[in-house]
């Protein structure tokens, strides 16, 4: 497993709950951000929201996050492109994991965007030509996913067009308890497992939900 995991826009919902928990499960996190103040502060609110918890977890720039091991971009869909590339020179030669979703909501609810290149997780592979992108963790909800004293029950769909990327980001997966990572193939999956997430949070919103994805017939 490697030493260290970046979490990229780790300040937002989805970035700071994945740093949290995956910190909880013993991994050692450094939360990213445009400005290494915010990320301190946030790593603090995480920190003192479960002081009972030895939580491995450091605060640094986004360049800071990038020199680790492996790195996860978490932040809004329509800057996760253009952050990897700046990040580029930092990234070479490492798996990134892409868990963006190129969302809005309207008065009909969440809607699926089609981004130029069919997927967020593609556009950040064309922007990171020297490393190896895997897609995953885009149905955790974030709230249940930040509840440390939540168990999680969920099956994350891992794609990648890279073995190596594919076996990384599950074994990440898989050290979270209560997660199942499932390889659903070459990153051309992305763009329908990305879109899913708007019918994902309508159906949450439609019953107060936190609910995950569940695949049956999968020993």
């Amino acid at each position: 497993m490697p030493v260290r995991v970046g979490v990229l826009g780790g300040t937002g919902p989805a970035g700071r709950a994945l740093a949290g928990r995956l910190a909880a499960s013993g991994v050692d996190v450094v939360i990213g951000s445009r400005d290494a103040a915010r990320a301190a502060m946030v790593r603090d609110s995480v920190l003192e929201r479960w002081p009972g918890r030895s939580l491995l977890l450091d605060a640094a720039d986004n360049p800071g996050a990038a020199r680790a091991d492996v790195v996860v971009v978490a932040t809004p869909w329509d800057a996760a492109a253009e952050t990897a590339a700046s990040l580029a020179a930092e990234l070479e030669g490492k798996v990134v994991v892409s868990m963006a979703n190129a969302l809005t909501r309207g008065e009909g609810g969440f809607q699926a965007l089609v981004p130029a290149r069919g997927s967020v997780a593609a556009a950040v592979q064309a922007a990171l030509p020297g490393s190896r992108v895997a897609a995953a963790f885009h149905h955790l909800p974030a709230r249940a996913l930040g509840d440390l004293d939540s168990p999680l029950d969920a099956d994350v769909l891992v794609c990648a067009d890279h073995p190596e990327a594919t076996a990384v980001a599950s074994e990440l997966v898989e050290r979270v308890p209560g997660l199942r990572a499932l390889d659903a193939g070459g990153l051309h999956s992305a763009g329908p497992i990305e879109a899913f997430t708007a019918v994902l949070l309508q159906l949450n919103v439609r019953y107060k939900a936190k609910a995950g994805v569940r695949i049956t017939g999968i020993e």
